[in-house]
Formats: C-alpha cells, structure tokens, sequence
C-alpha cells in the first residue's frame, strides 16, 4: 500500500512538473523582450539621411522605453530587444534582411527601412507577412496608391509637398523658376507633382534638368540656370546634392530670390557645412521645436543622448511613428492584425499633432514648407502651421 501510494505521487509530481515545462515558454513568451526587427542603411548613399533621421531615433526610443520598465504590452512592461543590420544601401540586402526577419526569425514587430526605394521594395512583403509598417521617409504616391492594408505613410506625399511650395511661391508673387532633380523614384514622382502644381499657375519654368544618383559636379547647370535669372530655384535633392548645389550657387554667385532644396536642408549637416548662409534656404520641413512643448522635449532629449540636433523633417514623423506603434501595443498587444485595423481606424496624438490615416495615408498633415531662420528651420507654410513668417528675398550668400 505504501509503495502504491509513493508510485502515485511520483507520478503526480512528474506531471506538474511537466505541465510546468509545457507552459513555460508560453509564460517566457508573455513576458520576455518584444523582439524588433530591421534594416537600415549604415553604410552607402542612403546613410546619409538614415543616420539621421530615422536609427538614431529607434535607437533613443528603445532606450527612453527600457528605461521606463519596458514597451507596455496590454499592461505588461516589456524589455524592447532590435535585430539590427545594416541594408548598405542596396535594394536587395535590404528585402533579403526583412524576408529573413519576418519569415524566419518571426519577430515581433518591424520598423521600416529609408527611402521611397526601400520602402516601395519592403511594403509588400510586410503586407504579405502581415506586419504594421509605419513609413516615416517614404515619399511615393504610387505607393500609397498600391492599397496595402499594413502600410502607414508619415510623410507628406508629393502632391502634397509640390502643391504647398507653389502655393507659396504664387502667393509671394514668383514669375519664374528653374528646376533639377534626381533621377529616381523620389526626384520624378516630386517632378511630375510640382509640374502638375506649376499648370494652375502663371509662373514661368525657364529650364528642367535631371541628374543621376550620385553626382559630383552641378556647377555648369547651375550657371546656365544663373544666366535665365529666374525668381526661384527648385532644387529636388537628397541630402549630398542638396550641399552640392548650395555649395556650388554660392561659389558661382546664383543667389535668386527663392533657393529651395529638398531633403537634407532640414539636417544640423546644412547649418553646419554652410554656416550664415544657411540664412533663407527653404526646403522640405514640417515642425520646429515651437510646434508643441513634446516636440521641444523630443528635440532636446536628442540633443542629449547624441550631441546633435534631430532633422527638422523626417525625425518628426519617424518618433510619431514610434508613438502610435506604442500606444497601439498598448492596447491590443502583439496581435499584428489588430494593430493594423487600430491604427488603420483610430487618430493617435503625436509630437506633431494628431495624426490620423485614410488609407495608409497621413490625412492631419498638409504639405508644408520651411525656412532657415537664424538657429532654427522653421515652418513658414501654410499660414495655420506656421512657426514664424516667410522671409524674403533670401539674403545674399555671405
């Protein structure tokens, strides 16, 4: 009897105690890090503007949440771990890398590569592994207009962007323009909405000129331009065309009264490469450290952690993202699918005002335009998201 008895509580301690190994991953799961995944440009052309506006800023955020106890998952706090690696600004690396981290690796939840290219190459196949994919610096309205499900766009489209310059430069009573861009997804998609911007006006497009990625020398098409003298200049630019053609104005004396370059002019690099004659330029930006007192405490939390400043542009949109990517956690956990009807449903408050989407679009933010004034680039269009107002003419490069 006493044998029996011993037998029968060996048995039942064996199966607690398997019971307790068959459910403890389920647990370790619940409870242990939320695993983030990417890629991202850290080496090539697209580094540029990656290191900038968007890794630092996961890199922040992780670190501002950790320190906080954890992401909150449905009221549990939860430690964020990223699978990081570097794209090296090469289509291919960076679908391989999202395949491998979605597909194998099953993480959590993705954050989004750089670029209008990477993300037009990525949004399909976060739709298809069904991930939330909020885009801070994809500018493509043909990507919005593929109708992913699981595709957010942040930022400002073309049509958008393109309208609110000439909405400007009509108002400021601009009779001609000249015009470069890039010879990629981004510099023709904007291209052809600023022309489509420009058949509703009067204004004048004395000349139209490409370049290809990568360019060393714009200084014979820019004394062509000079020779037109045109009210404005458009300069449809990534970050190091964007030095190049400001560098190269100043050098050959073009100083019109509207210079307009597009991405990078919103980046500490301007002001530091070109110093006073920063003084001006208008471009591509959308919230300044007057926007909103969180938007002056993200702005100075980068400063701290990185010793230089967040662009003035993207970075906005890359931390709102994180914020609604947050607060979507929050209250539905993990489950992707119902992530993606919260957000897809729901307006979120951000650092740059509520946000919400109308088919995977940012509808809250119109197109906007900014101008460097003093230490600050701040937005100078439309009137009702102004930070300051619009100086013109520009002053003389220095």
């Amino acid at each position: 009897m006493q044998r029996n008895t011993t037998r029968r509580r060996w048995i039942q301690g064996a199966a607690t105690t398997l019971g307790a190994a068959a459910v403890a991953p389920q647990l370790f799961a619940q409870s242990g890090p939320v695993r983030i995944g990417y890629a991202i440009a850290r080496t090539g052309p697209w580094a540029g503007g990656a290191q900038v506006s968007q890794e630092p800023n996961y890199l922040l955020w992780q670190e501002q949440v950790n320190a906080a106890g954890g992401l909150d998952v449905k009221g549990m706090k939860r430690p964020i771990e990223f699978l990081s690696y570097d794209d090296r600004s090469e289509t291919e690396t960076c679908v391989r890398t999202f395949e491998k981290l979605m597909g194998s690796d099953k993480v959590d939840l993705i954050l989004p590569p750089w670029g209008s290219g990477a993300n037009f190459a990525i949004a399909p196949l976060a739709n298809r592994f069904g991930y939330p994919l909020l885009a801070p610096t994809a500018l493509s309205r043909k990507l919005i207009d593929m109708n992913l499900p699981y595709f957010f766009s942040l930022l400002q489209q073309p049509d958008k962007m393109m309208g609110a310059l000439v909405d400007l430069l009509v108002a400021n009573n601009v009779k001609s323009i000249a015009i470069v861009y890039m010879d990629d997804l981004f510099g023709l998609e904007n291209f052809a909405a600023l022309n489509n911007a420009l058949k509703k006006t009067q204004i004048q497009v004395l000349d139209r000129k490409s370049y290809p990625l990568g360019v060393k020398d714009l200084a014979p098409v820019l004394r062509t331009i000079k020779d037109l003298n045109p009210d404005a200049f458009i300069g449809i630019t990534y970050p190091p065309d964007t030095l190049l053609v400001s560098r190269q104005s100043r050098e050959i004396g073009f100083n019109p009264k509207f210079f307009y370059a597009s991405v990078g002019t919103a980046f500490q690099l301007y002001k530091n490469v070109m110093q006073a004659n920063t003084e001006g330029v208008v471009g591509m930006g959308s919230w300044s450290v007057k926007t909103s007192p969180a938007a002056k405490t993200y702005f100075d939390a980068h400063v701290k952690k990185f010793g230089k400043e967040p662009d003035r542009w993207a970075s906005g949109h890359c931390w709102a993202g994180l914020q609604i990517m947050q607060q979507a956690v929050q209250k539905v956990g993990l489950d992707r699918k119902a992530m993606r009807e919260l957000i897809a449903k729901n307006e979120f408050p951000t650092i740059l005002g509520p946000i919400r989407f109308e088919h995977g679009e940012n509808a809250s933010i119109p197109g906007t335009v900014s101008q460097w004034q003093g230490d600050d680039f701040e937005v100078v269009w439309p009137l009702n998201r102004a930070t300051a107002k619009l100086v013109v003419p520009k002053p003389a490069w220095k």
